[in-house]
């Protein structure tokens, strides 16, 4: 029951953060969310809401990975191929009113300047997956430092485009950030 509730709390915070930020979120409204007594959420995270947040940015991490994870690994040709990935995001963000993006780059942009602890955590989640971008790179055949700049490109493509489509209402800056990796690829795969 004691892990359900913790568990309860974790999931309650990342959604709230996805769909408000973490700024806009308070400890109230997370337990109001969970359906947990508001003391509960100080016996589960003494550390409170930095606490809670810290573990939110690694669970919300590998839960991405997890989500994104399958799609590349059946990608069989990273220059045709990759628009579709973003293509898929356009459409998650249309079904979901552009109301969710990624909580990681929305805790980011908040405590990058103001809170070592979580900028460190973000800084984690983030250098996890340009590692296992670089990684999925590799079978383009370029050279470690290319898939690096590759995986920066993309990841950086992507997280940009999450902004501008909630901001903008449209998938027009996801899909133009699709086409832009995959050229961005074709170049470099054609020099090597």
């Amino acid at each position: 029951m004691a892990n359900d509730t913790r568990a309860r709390i974790l999931d309650a915070t990342a959604e709230l953060y996805r769909r408000q930020g973490m700024a806009a979120t308070g400890l109230k409204q997370i337990a109001t969310a969970a359906g947990a007594p508001f003391g509960s959420i100080y016996h589960h995270f003494p550390g409170g809401k930095e606490q809670i947040s810290e573990e939110v940015i690694h669970a919300e991490g590998v839960r991405y990975g997890l989500l994104v994870g399958p799609q590349l690994a059946a990608v069989t040709d990273i220059a045709e191929e990759i628009p579709d990935i973003f293509a898929s995001a356009a459409a998650l963000l249309e079904e979901l009113d552009y109301t969710e993006a990624c909580s990681i780059e929305t805790i980011a942009l908040e405590v990058a300047s103001t809170n070592e602890r979580l900028r460190t955590a973000t800084e984690t989640v983030f250098s996890g997956w340009i590692d296992a971008l670089t990684q999925w790179f590799t079978q383009t055949g370029l050279s470690e430092d290319a898939c690096r700049s590759l995986a920066l490109g993309c990841l950086t493509s992507l997280e940009g485009a999450f902004v501008l489509c909630r901001s903008l209402r449209s998938t027009e800056p996801m899909i133009a950030a699709g086409l832009a990796v995959q050229a961005r690829v074709r170049t470099a795969t054609e020099r090597d």
